[in-house]
C-alpha cells in the first residue's frame, strides 16, 4: 500500500493547535504522526486521502490557527520495520525503563514498562509524558484509586499500577488508544486497569485519590469541572499537554474556581506539567 506524507507547517496560533489538528486528522484516516520543529508530518494511505475534507478541516480552524502543507507519495514499505527502527528505549530519572517488546529487558530498574504504541500516543518520549512520569515518581500510589484521562497507550496507568495503585480507570476517546491500553496492560501483567473509550461523559461516578490527565489546554479546561467532581478532598491532580505561557495561568485560574489549588509545575522545552490539590 502506498502512503502520502503531508508536512504541516504552522503559520499562526499557539503550538497546542498542532495537537488539535492531529486529533482531527486522525478522524479523517491519518494513522501516523511525527512532530517537527515547525509543525508535524502526517501519514495516510493514498487511497483514503480526501483533500476536500482536509481543506474543510483547516478552514474550520482558521480563526484560531493556520497551517501550510505539502505532500509527497511514499512507496510501499514495511511500516512495522520503520517504526521499530525509530523506537529507542527510554530511561526516566534512573527509575523507569520504557521499552518495546523487541528490546532486551532490564529488570534492575524499579519500574520496567513494555509499550507497543503502534498508532497510539504515549511512549514516554514526548516531553509531556516524561514530565508526568517524573512527577508521578514523587507521589504515593500505594492502595490508591486512579483516573488516567487521555491515556493513549496506557503508560501512565501502567506506571501507577506498578507503583501500587489498586484500581485504575484509563480513558481515551480514540478507539485505537483504547485497544492499545488493553494490549499494553496485558503486556505488563496489569490486572487493575479498566480501559474505557470516550471522554468525560464516561468517567465513572466514584471518587479518585489521584487523577492524571495528559491532553491539551482546551480539553483540560472543558473537563476540569468533572475532575473536581470525582476527586476526593485532598486528592492530587496532575495535568500536562500544554505550554507554560500562556496556558498555565489560564488553567490555574479555572482550577482555583473549582477548589483545585496549584502546587507546582515543571517545564521541558516549553511543555509543562502541573500539580494541583483539591481543598
Amino acid at each position: 500500500m502506498s502512503y502520502l506524507e503531508l508536512l504541516f507547517v504552522q503559520t499562526k496560533g499557539d503550538r497546542f493547535y498542532c495537537d488539535i489538528l492531529m486529533s482531527e486528522l486522525a478522524e479523517l484516516g491519518f494513522d501516523t504522526f511525527e512532530e517537527t520543529e515547525e509543525g508535524f508530518k502526517a501519514f495516510i494511505p493514498k487511497n483514503t486521502f480526501n483533500q476536500q475534507l482536509l481543506e474543510t478541516c483547516l478552514a474550520a480552524m482558521a480563526d484560531d490557527c493556520a497551517f501550510a502543507y505539502s505532500q509527497q507519495e511514499i512507496a510501499q514499505q514495511n511500516w512495522n520495520s520503520v517504526w521499530e527502527s525509530n523506537f529507542e528505549p527510554l530511561t526516566i530519572a534512573d527509575q523507569i525503563y520504557v521499552r518495546a517488546t523487541f528490546h532486551q529487558p532490564k529488570p534492575d530498574f524499579p519500574y520496567e514498562i513494555v509499550i507497543d504504541p503502534k498508532m497510539a500516543f504515549g511512549t514516554g518520549h514526548h516531553q509531556t509524558t516524561a514530565l508526568m512520569m517524573e512527577m508521578m515518581l514523587e507521589e504515593d500510589f500505594e492502595g490508591k484509586i486512579v483516573l488516567d484521562m487521555g491515556c493513549g497507550t496506557g503508560i501512565l496507568a501502567i506506571l501507577a499500577e506498578k507503583m501500587g495503585a489498586t484500581k485504575l480507570d484509563a480513558i481515551d476517546y480514540d478507539p485505537l488508544c483504547y485497544e492499545s491500553t488493553l494490549e499494553n496492560s496485558t503486556l505488563n501483567g496489569c490486572s487493575c486497569i479498566q480501559a474505557l473509550c470516550g471522554s468525560k461523559e464516561v468517567i465513572p461516578n466514584q471518587v479518585y485519590d489521584i487523577i492524571v490527565a495528559n491532553i491539551n489546554r482546551n480539553i483540560l479546561l472543558d473537563q476540569l469541572d468533572r475532575y473536581s467532581d470525582v476527586l476526593i478532598q485532598g486528592g492530587k491532580l496532575y495535568l500536562s499537554g500544554f505550554y507554560e505561557h500562556p496556558d498555565l495561568e489560564i488553567l490555574k485560574e479555572k482550577a482555583a474556581s473549582l477548589v483545585l489549588i496549584y502546587q507546582e509545575h515543571r517545564v521541558n522545552k516549553d511543555w509543562t506539567a502541573a500539580k494541583f490539590i483539591k481543598k
